[in-house]
């Protein structure tokens, strides 16, 4: 009897590949720094075989992977604005032991849900949160050049040679800092309101920038990111973005 013939092995999945924890990560499952937590810990196997380097090499559509027993799914993509107050840290867990905006969601209900951008302890105002991360790099990333506006109020009167100056910038630790604009909203007798827009971001790049022209800051309030407006969403509070909103700030 003549011997069946071979099958050719499998070819392998196809298409982009990157590190376990990003493939974690990018499926909405979690934050990268998790998954890392997660694999060193042996708690995430690929095809059966427990794996313990983040930087495990995958593709990006391969499956086989499991956390804790149960295979991975892909996680329903969500996507939610928040109002910030003043005195949250964005960030999941604080060394200092400082409230952040995921104490202020932990009855909320929502899967993991990473920040798009930050905003510093002290600003307040609109904060965008997605599980999507392909969704949430086309925002922050700088070469897209999504405007984010801000509401400054400055503990002076600001004449037109000086919101001038803020557009045209200044270098600070090596990085250019400049507003795309920088308007008058209202004056009283000793501060005023200023609305700045960036179309990209440095760290604490408002302060900064107003710091090197000798002008403080009491409050700072992102109002819009993009063509989405924070409106009247009360602080503390958040909401789904609907998808019309979340495809008008697509860029990936």
């Amino acid at each position: 009897m003549p011997a069946a013939p071979r099958r050719p092995p499998a070819s392998p999945p196809r298409g982009p590949r990157h590190g376990l924890a990003r493939v974690l990560s990018k499926r909405g499952v979690c934050s990268r720094s998790q998954a890392e937590q997660w694999i060193r810990a042996g708690r995430v196997a690929v095809d059966g075989r427990v794996v313990r380097d983040p930087a495990y090499s995958m593709a990006e559509g391969q499956g086989g992977i499991t956390v804790d027993g149960q295979a991975l799914a892909e996680a329903a993509r969500v996507y939610v604005m928040f109002n910030k107050q003043r005195g949250l840290v964005v960030s999941a867990a604080d060394e200092r032991g400082r409230a952040t905006v995921y104490d202020a969601l932990v009855e909320a209900g929502l899967p993991w849900l990473g920040p798009v951008g930050r905003l510093d302890k002290a600003s307040e105002g609109l904060l965008l949160l997605s599980n999507d991360t392909v969704w949430a790099a086309g925002i922050t990333d700088p070469a897209t050049h999504v405007d984010k506006t801000y509401h400054v109020q400055v503990d002076r009167l600001p004449d037109p040679a000086l919101l001038a100056r803020l557009g045209e910038g200044i270098m600070d630790q090596g990085e250019r800092l400049a507003a795309r604009k920088a308007a008058l909203l209202r004056a009283g007798e000793r501060n005023a309101w200023l609305e700045i827009v960036l179309d990209e971001g440095r760290n604490r790049h408002i302060r900064r920038l107003l710091a090197a022209h000798g002008i403080g800051v009491l409050r700072l309030v992102r109002v819009a990111i993009g063509g989405l407006v924070l409106g009247d969403l009360p602080k503390g509070q958040w909401r789904h973005l609907d998808d019309a909103e979340v495809a008008a700030l697509r860029r990936r």
